[in-house]
């Protein structure tokens, strides 16, 4: 396949983190593309208002639980099996940054925390999908990173230190599920979302000012960027920055 696919009709989806903000805008820009849905978060009603604003059952169902729960990944691969037919698309957004304050006060137990939530469970997600479905029958994984895992990132280390990781995840993971499955990654700047509102709230201007695009990012960005890297067959083993051109400016 040397094309980039514009639909997904009769692939089904699962995003992690899928009730709001980044996880919400992925789903959406899978589905308008035909692809049904499995989202998974936290809270039940959340969930409900995701599956509602994407269509409804027949094109969304939402799986409560944590991420960092084994047997949460695997019911929620299970539901897009057994729901859907299929599994062909799985995009790992959770992502937690608990603490904020400098490398050398953070809690190790944060910080292991921080990465068995947000590195740990991804593998553990795709291993859970690898075996589920992809093995014998393929598909395409996108994985959320961060551009702080591309750079320092005060106040926010430990954060990026896990983002880090998931870039060389990405990495390892294209080379060993080629070819019958493509690895990518996106690693956005500040996206407003209730996630990132401590990095912009009351200071958009002046937060906005340092991207060259002149604003911040917005989830369908991110969302787009998705969908195509999904459907990008000869493209694996990359993370495509999403970051208004920031890190091309560098230093102020």
């Amino acid at each position: 396949m040397g094309t980039v696919e514009d639909t997904f009709e009769g692939r089904t989806a699962l995003v992690t983190g899928g009730s709001r903000g980044i996880g919400l805008a992925i789903a959406r820009s899978l589905v308008d593309r035909g692809a049904r849905v499995v989202l998974t978060a936290r809270k039940p009603e959340a969930l409900e208002e995701a599956v509602t604003a994407l269509g409804g059952p027949d094109v969304a169902v939402g799986v409560p639980g944590n991420a960092g729960d084994p047997e949460h990944r695997a019911g929620a691969v299970r539901t897009a099996i057994e729901r859907f037919g299929s599994l062909d698309l799985l995009v790992g957004n959770v992502g937690i940054n608990p603490v904020y304050g400098p490398m050398m006060e953070l809690g190790l137990d944060s910080f292991r925390k921080i990465l068995d939530t947000n590195v740990v469970g991804t593998l553990g997600l795709v291993q859970e999908a690898w075996r589920s479905w992809m093995a014998e029958h393929g598909g395409s994984v996108l994985v959320v990173a961060s551009v702080a895992g591309l750079k320092a990132s005060p106040g926010i280390a430990g954060y990026g230190v896990s983002k880090a990781a998931l870039v060389n995840l990405v990495t390892q993971l294209a080379v060993e599920l080629g070819p019958t499955v493509t690895v990518n990654a996106v690693a956005p700047a500040v996206v407003k979302t209730r996630f990132a509102g401590a990095l912009y709230e009351g200071r958009e201007e002046e937060a906005a000012a340092q991207y060259p695009v002149g604003r911040l990012g917005e989830p369908e960005d991110v969302g787009e960027a998705a969908a195509y890297l999904l459907g990008a067959g000869w493209v694996t083993g990359q993370t495509l920055v999403l970051d208004g051109g920031a890190l091309s400016r560098g230093p102020a």
